[in-house]
Parts: structure tokens; C-alpha cells; sequence
């Protein structure tokens, strides 16, 4: 491997221009972008498009206007000039990612993030025209890395979700110190090509939905323990650290190509761990590919740099569109085709920008990276360690069960409402809580997992069930003893998103008790059913030989989509299954904020009677949760 000879840089004075800025500027720029983003999107779709009410040619026509306008900064550029465009677009984010720290929802939050993203995309514009072609790979790819790591090591309950002076703090230096490094980076002759600009925005699609939570990487049905959490983390950190170093030396040659598909392929064929941690490290080592320069060097592509990083986030829109519309809309081929075929891009991309230039000096990473890389991952594992909650058993025939369909835990006011999800549901002092509409991992709605999080603020295992994808489904939460637990994929019935039946049995003191916790996407079909697994599980049986056991008490949870007069409840009864919030004043559950219809419910059946029950209102989702006390009238029959 050949070496770029080294090169010595006179000490530059304080407060002047100097090259090394250049790669703080496109690690806290990608950083930013990549913090709106995270809010434009799950605004899009929960203020914007409210939930499913706007068409979706119309948010569809609102999301491209933002990704279209920085297109106006090209003739601006030659009007004044392209480090203007730099600057301009620069504060202009800065100033959008902290007007989002003081946003309280509502629409202020939506034009706020679009304008970022505006923003963002000039800021790139500028980059593109002016900034060094040999920091621009690890510069870019660095953003990417730094703002997943970040990611993970909150939770993935990003800054701009959280309340208080540090949040504040932690955005306010970052946003000094971008704006810093903005002033500081020159103007430089020699730009990146065109080819690694362009594929930015393909590489922030796949980064959202590979390299920023474990999801991606632990994606079973129940809750893993502290130290393989950890470790998974750990091993995330360390993968994005190695893109980095990857970006840098640009060894790979057309290999990183390849294992990018590959990866992205077998990851979407539900193949946990290893694909994930691949194509995660082979972004990296494909951006060092598509930014390489020729031995002689590079020229300016005459603005061609920066109309190509415009391009590639118009590729990020429409790739991001077409993955997650398929979950609404039938587009007549399989969603996981999107990422592989913006993993081939890429692909391409560097592959022929690597052979064209294969003669340029490739560079070693310096051996402190290593060490640097090693212990972000063992820091960040540590700071993401999770004890497993102990089991609880209960002595009495009583429990309290929350159902509730949390929206990804968006509120009505569009704000990621996790924490505040659980700090109520804590209230109740339930001992099961059963989630609809849970997401784990969606780049759409941030890339947050909703599960994690309130079972965490909650003080509670998990279980969960996917039911549209492995990222998007239902929950069971409660430290109870599960004696049973699985989940039952329905049919669809000509509907786009999938759903499933979760049916557990717990232990309540001396009984057990059957819970079928669900979400219907289409009733006439999903009812019968959700009927019949409600039957299979009252169906106690006991081992052969030693008697027939009575029928187990069942509940059926969860929004079912269904009111108590349609047609479909009739399904549901018929499985010997009652109402029993029609004692209870009939409280309706949608919409949130002027409830005029009950479609959450919770069903159950003889042997089991509502002590209390109520429809509280609270503004964390646009439906209201289902809280009953229930009584089991019977101890668990004997041999």
C-alpha cells in the first residue's frame, strides 16, 4: 500500500482559516442535519399528515418542497459564492436545531425541521463547492458515525425530546462550535468529486436504519439481559468507528461494495447481528471509494459537486418514501427491494469512481484510532447497561391492565412522549400494560425504541410482537410470571399493514389468566380470527391422564378498530367474550383530543370481573388508553 507523503503545515495563526477545521465543520453539520431530519420526518406524518387524514400526495408534495428548494442556492452561488451559500446555510441550521430545543410541538416544530432540512442541504451545497476533497469521506461518514453514537448513547431519546438546562447546554456547544468550524474551513481548489457527495444522501438512508439502534441487531420477542445489550451496543459503536477509519484509508476497492448489498440484503431478509455490522462498516469504506482523487489531483467539477449531494438527498426522499409507504399502500413489489437497490447505488457509485482512480495514494489510519474506537464502544455499552427488572408475582385475584395504542409515542402535540407515556402509566400502578403502534426502530419516526424506553421508565419487562415489520407491532409489558407466551400472525385481507395476536398467559396469585393483546387493521377479516385464538387459549388443558381442567379466563386488549355496535364485536362475543366499559359509562377513545367512538377495548371473559374501569384523558397519542381493575373469580383448578 502506497502512502501520501507528509506534508507539514505551518502553525496557523489564532482565529485564521485552517484546513483541519474542515472535518469538525462536516461532523457537526451531518450531526445537525441528522437531528432534524429525525424531527422532520415523524412531523411530517404526525402534524402534517396527521396521522393518516392528509392524502399521501400531499405530504408527499410538502417533504419534496424542502429537498427542492435548496436547488435555488446553484444560481445563488454564482451570483455571490458558494462559501456565502456555505455560511448561509450553516446558521440558518444552527438556528433551526435550536429553535426545535425550545419548540413545544404543534406547527412551530414541523416549519422549524423543514426549514432545517432547507437549510441542512444548502449548508451541503456550500460544502460541496468549497471544502477539501481529502476530508470529505471521513468528514461525511464521521457525521453519519458521530450522530448514531450520540443516538445510541441517549437511549435513542434524542436531545431535542428532552427537557431541562443540559439538553440546552449540550445543543448550544455543539451549535457554537459548528458555526466555529464554519468560519475556520477555507475555501479550498481541489473539492471532492461529485461521485461521494451524491451518495451521501443514499448513505444517510441506510445509516437511519442500520446504524443507529439495536433493534437492527436483537430483534426477539423478549427482553435480552444487561450485558448482551451492551455488547450489542458496543459491537454498533465499534462498526461505525471502523466506517470511519474505512472512509479514510479507501482500501476496500470494489469489495465494499459488495458487502454493502450483501448486508443490507440478508439484514432485510431477517438475518440479525452480523449483515447489520457489516454494511454499516462497508459505508464507510464505500464513501472512501467514491471520494477518491486522482494521483495528480482533483479539479473542481464546475458546481457539478454540489447539484450531486442535492441529487443524492432527493434519492434519500424518494427511497425513504417508497420503503415506508408500502406498510399503507400495496406498490406491487416487496419494500425490501428499496434498500437493496440504494445499497446498489451506492455500490455503483463507488465501484466506478474507485476503478477510474485507482492509481490515487491511499493513507493509513493512525494507530491511536484504534485505541480511540475501542474504548468509545466499551463506554458507550456501559452507559446503555440495563438490569433485567426482577419477576413480581402478586398474592391477591386483582390486577390493573392499561391498553393503549401510544403512535409510536408521538403526542398530539407531535412531540416524542415517551418518558411522559410512562410517567403516567406509572400512576396507575398497573401490573400489565399492553402497547399498540410500538416502534422500534422506524428512521421514519426518528429511530427511537418506544418499548425499551417506557419499560425502562416504567420499571418492567418487555415482550414484544411484530406485526407490520420486525421493527413496528404490539407489546406486553409486566414483571407478573409469563407461563405462556406467542404471537400469531393474521391475514390480511386485502390491507397493506400487517398485524398479529399476542397471547400470553400470567400468573395472578393462584390463577392464570389468557390475554390475546392485538391490533386490527381489518376487523371483518381479523376478528374471526383473534375469535379463535381467544377460544384456543380458554382452552385449558391439562396433561394427559389427569382430568379435564375448567376453561382458562381470557382477555381480548388492544385497539381493535372496531365500535360495540359493529357487526365484527358480534365475532368477538360469540367467543364468549363481554364489554364490560359499557357498565362503566361507555368512555370513548377516538380521537384524543374530541373522543367520539370507543375502538379500544378490553374484552373478557367469564370467570373475570371489572372492578373499575375508565378511558382517562390524556394527551400522549391520538387515542386514549383503556385502564380496568379486574377481579378473577376463581382459583386455578386442581389435578
Amino acid at each position: 500500500m502506497t502512502e501520501t507523503a507528509p506534508q507539514t503545515h505551518a502553525a496557523p495563526h489564532r482565529g485564521l482559516p485552517d484546513p483541519r477545521w474542515a472535518p469538525v465543520m462536516l461532523v457537526a453539520g451531518v450531526v445537525l442535519l441528522f437531528d432534524v431530519v429525525r424531527v422532520f420526518l415523524p412531523s411530517l406524518i404526525t402534524l402534517y399528515g396527521r396521522a393518516g387524514e392528509t392524502a399521501p400526495a400531499s405530504m408527499g408534495a410538502y417533504a419534496a418542497l424542502w429537498f427542492v428548494l435548496p436547488f435555488a442556492a446553484v444560481p445563488a452561488a454564482r451570483l455571490a459564492s458558494p462559501r456565502l451559500a456555505r455560511t448561509a446555510g450553516a446558521v440558518a441550521l444552527a438556528a433551526a436545531r435550536l429553535g426545535l430545543q425550545a419548540a413545544d410541538g404543534g406547527t412551530p416544530q414541523l416549519l422549524l425541521a423543514s426549514a432545517g432540512v432547507t437549510a441542512g442541504l444548502i449548508f451541503l451545497y456550500g460544502c460541496a463547492r468549497t471544502t477539501a476533497g481529502t476530508w470529505v469521506p471521513a468528514g461525511l461518514t464521521g457525521g453519519l458515525a458521530g450522530a448514531s453514537i450520540v443516538h445510541l448513547a441517549l437511549d435513542r431519546m434524542d436531545l431535542v425530546w428532552r427537557d431541562g438546562p443540559l439538553p440546552w447546554l449540550a445543543v448550544a456547544a455543539l451549535c457554537v462550535a459548528f458555526l466555529w468550524s464554519v468560519r475556520l474551513s477555507p475555501t479550498s481548489p481541489a473539492p471532492a468529486p461529485a461521485a461521494v457527495w451524491f451518495a451521501f444522501g443514499p448513505m444517510l438512508l441506510l445509516a437511519g436504519m442500520y446504524c443507529g439502534g439495536p433493534a437492527m441487531l436483537a430483534q426477539d420477542t423478549g427482553q435480552h439481559t444487561a450485558p448482551f445489550t451492551a455488547l450489542t451496543v458496543a459491537l454498533q459503536v465499534a462498526a461505525l468507528c471502523a466506517a470511519v477509519m474505512y472512509a479514510w484509508t479507501t482500501s476496500w476497492g470494489w469489495t465494499a461494495g459488495l458487502f454493502l448489498v450483501a448486508g443490507v440484503a440478508a439484514a432485510e431478509a431477517g438475518v440479525q447481528g452480523l449483515p447489520a455490522l457489516v454494511a454499516t462498516v462497508a459505508l464507510g469504506a464505500c464513501a472512501g471509494a467514491a471520494g477518491r482523487h486522482a494521483a495528480a489531483g482533483a479539479e473542481s467539477g464546475g458546481g457539478r459537486e454540489g447539484v450531486a449531494v442535492l441529487g443524492g438527498m432527493l434519492v434519500f426522499l424518494v427511497a425513504a418514501f417508497l420503503y415506508y409507504a408500502a406498510f399503507d399502500t400495496d406498490l406491487g413489489f416487496p419494500n425490501a427491494l428499496v434498500p437493496v437497490a440504494v445499497a446498489v447505488l451506492i455500490a455503483a457509485v463507488a465501484t466506478r469512481r474507485g476503478r477510474r482512480h485507482r492509481s490515487s495514494p491511499l493513507r493509513r489510519a493512525p494507530r491511536r484510532w484504534g485505541s480511540v474506537a475501542v474504548s468509545l464502544a466499551l463506554l458507550t455499552g456501559l452507559l446503555t447497561w440495563r438490569p433485567l427488572p426482577a419477576e413480581r408475582p402478586i398474592g391477591g385475584n386483582e390486577f390493573t391492565l392499561v391498553a393503549y395504542n401510544i403512535r409510536m409515542g408521538f403526542g398530539l402535540s407531535g412531540r416524542l412522549d415517551l418518558d411522559r407515556v410512562a410517567a403516567w402509566a406509572a400512576t396507575r400502578r398497573p401490573d400489565v400494560v399492553l402497547l399498540s403502534e410500538v416502534d422500534r426502530g422506524w428512521l421514519l419516526n426518528g429511530g427511537h425504541d418506544d418499548l425499551a424506553r417506557i419499560a425502562r421508565g416504567l420499571g418492567m419487562r418487555y415482550y414484544f410482537a411484530p406485526a407490520a415489520d420486525r421493527l413496528w407491532g404490539d407489546a406486553l409489558l409486566t414483571n407478573l410470571p409469563v407461563a405462556e407466551i406467542g404471537s400469531t400472525r393474521l391475514g390480511r385481507h386485502g390491507y397493506p399493514t400487517g398485524a398479529q395476536a399476542q397471547s400470553i398467559v400470567l400468573e395472578v396469585g393462584d390463577n392464570e389468566v389468557g390475554i390475546v393483546n392485538t391490533h386490527l387493521q381489518e376487523p371483518r377479516g381479523q376478528a374471526p380470527e383473534v375469535a379463535s385464538i381467544a377460544r384456543r387459549l380458554a382452552a385449558n388443558t391439562l396433561p394427559p391422564g389427569v382430568g379435564v381442567a375448567d376453561p382458562r379466563p381470557v382477555i381480548v386488549a388492544g385497539d381493535l378498530n372496531t365500535t360495540p355496535s359493529d357487526p365484527r364485536m358480534r365475532v368477538l362475543e360469540a367467543a364468549g367474550l363481554s364489554d364490560p366499559l359499557r357498565a362503566f359509562g361507555d368512555p370513548p377513545t377516538s380521537p384524543a383530543e374530541a373522543p367520539v367512538r370507543r375502538i379500544d377495548h378490553v374484552l373478557i371473559s367469564a370467570g373475570i370481573t371489572a372492578v373499575a374501569a375508565d378511558a382517562p384523558r390524556v394527551p400522549f397519542s391520538d387515542h386514549l388508553p383503556v385502564v380496568v381493575r379486574l377481579r378473577l373469580d376463581r382459583a386455578r383448578p386442581g389435578p
